[in-house]
């Protein structure tokens, strides 16, 4: 008999070894897909593969803006300030940290599944029963009890072994979600740091319109009153004065535009900053001296810094992750379950009456079960699937708005030279036929008028292109990865 339990003893040991060792066929290991597009991930300001021109470097500088921290990028203590505010109470972002809190639970219990689960049983019954129902003589009726109580305590445990790997590929698969939920805290960040820059220097370029627009007011309000006077001096007609007067309300009616985008631009940064809608303090825009040394590093620097892409790699890990967890459905469940404990119809003699236990290991191999298996691991390769397919895409679209923003920096500053010239050559024209109109019939007012509005016009993009450049390289900034 011993013979006999110690070949089975044996023979079960060897099958645990044989089990162990087939467990890494099951499952796979991660492989990180790396960099899965072709070619440069993104373009520079020339098409090249090298370029430094205008204070932007690309593609074979390792360097990246992302690296510096925004109070480097901005300039603006005041912007600095409301960066850091924003980062601080905005409810997006606080949001994110309570997901990190519950993916870093769902570890914690993913680790907590090696473990055995035990529980316990402490249970108290009292039965009564009736002298007829279970038919006792005449003598006995007085005698027997007819009242028992019973104790009892018990416990009961239950452990699952992990041969196939199923148990590992959880807990990598919640790790990766925990990552995951910390790379999507980032990019919350990343994004935040962003608006609140845009915001801002929204604002800024909208005080600068509405200041351009109020000194265009006055000027106009005041040729009002000249072409007035040139006409009671029988130089202009009663149509140059209507015309001066339409004129200025042109200029009036472009206030409470800016105004209204003054006052929502100011309460979409109030949102930001967690604060009731109000006033911003905020500096000026000629106050602003765009960061030029604009260097975006390798392409692969997209991998490191983006936390949108490492959010996107860390969800494909994760489904790789629930691919394994699949395929161990398919191979035999190995358990082991345990019971044991006291029970007394006395509470005084529990622990000195009867003791009870049991154990028992038990292997269930899976035979039909309706196709679930199988519909399981389609349904994770699929998943899998899309999560590379989705960090591939986040790839790309970094790609794009790196290009994006490095060409609308380079746009801004072609623009910048021609805008100063035009301006220049509009206030002339104003001046030239103001006196022209004053001293010659060869010009009358809508000369004045037009050449007034170009120059309303000029003035007016000129702060747009100055906006143009500081969103520049505030995108640029974000679509690097920087800001957090």
């Amino acid at each position: 008999m011993n013979r006999t339990e110690n070949y089975l003893k044996k023979r079960f040991v060897f099958l645990m070894i044989v089990l162990a060792l087939s467990s890494c066929v099951v499952t796979k290991k991660y492989t990180s897909p790396g960099m899965t597009v072709t070619g440069n991930v993104y373009r520079d300001t020339t098409d090249k593969t090298q370029t430094i021109n205008n204070g932007i470097s690309t593609a074979e500088d390792t360097t990246s803006i992302a690296n510096l921290p925004y109070t480097q990028i901005f300039s603006d203590t005041v912007l600095q300030n409301l960066i850091t505010e924003g980062i601080h109470e905005n409810l997006d972002l606080k949001t994110a940290i309570q997901r990190i809190n519950e993916a870093l639970a769902s570890f914690r219990q993913s680790k907590a599944a090696f473990l055995p689960e035990i529980d316990a049983n402490p249970n108290y019954t009292r039965t009564k029963q009736s002298a007829a129902s279970i038919n006792l003589p005449p003598d006995f009726a007085n005698t027997f009890p007819l009242t028992t109580s019973m104790y009892e305590l018990s416990f009961s445990a239950s452990w699952e072994a992990d041969i196939w790997g199923k148990l590992k590929s959880s807990k990598r698969a919640a790790f990766s979600n925990l990552l995951e939920t910390d790379a999507a805290k980032r990019a919350v960040q990343t994004q935040l740091v962003s608006n609140i820059a845009t915001y801002y220097y929204q604002l800024l370029s909208f005080d600068q319109q509405l200041k351009i627009t109020k000194q265009t007011l006055a000027n106009r309000t005041d040729e009002v009153e000249t072409m007035k006077a040139l006409k009671e001096a029988a130089v202009v007609t009663g149509a140059a004065v209507v015309q001066s007067d339409a004129n200025r309300y042109a200029a009036e009616l472009l206030i409470p535009d800016l105004k209204q985008n003054i006052r929502e631009t100011e309460n979409a940064l109030s949102i930001l900053l967690a604060r009731t809608p109000g006033e911003i303090k905020r500096d000026s825009l000629s106050e602003q001296v765009p960061f030029k040394d604009l260097n975006t590093g390798v392409s692969t620097l997209l991998l490191k810094n983006r936390p949108d892409v490492q959010q996107a790699e860390f969800s494909f890990r994760t489904a790789f992750e629930n691919t394994n967890v699949a395929r161990t459905y398919f191979y035999p469940q190995l358990t082991i379950t345990a019971n044991g404990g006291a029970s007394s119809l006395e509470l005084k003699d529990l622990f000195t009456a009867s003791i009870f236990y049991n154990i028992v290991a038990g292997i269930t191999q899976p035979i039909f079960n309706k196709g679930q298996n199988k519909a399981r691991l389609r349904t994770a390769l699929a998943q899998q699937k899309e999560a590379y397919y989705s960090y591939q895409q986040s790839l790309l679209n970094a790609g794009q708005e790196v290009s994006n923003a490095l060409y609308a920096y380079q746009t801004a500053l072609e623009k910048q030279t021609s805008r100063t010239h035009q301006i220049e050559a509009l206030e002339k024209a104003v001046d030239y036929t103001k006196q022209l109109m004053e001293y010659s019939s060869a010009t009358n007012y809508t000369d004045v008028l037009t050449s007034e509005q170009s120059l309303l016009s000029a003035q007016l993009n000129g702060v747009n292109d100055k906006l143009q450049q500081l969103q520049a390289v505030v995108d640029l900034y974000h679509a690097l990865g920087g800001g957090w």
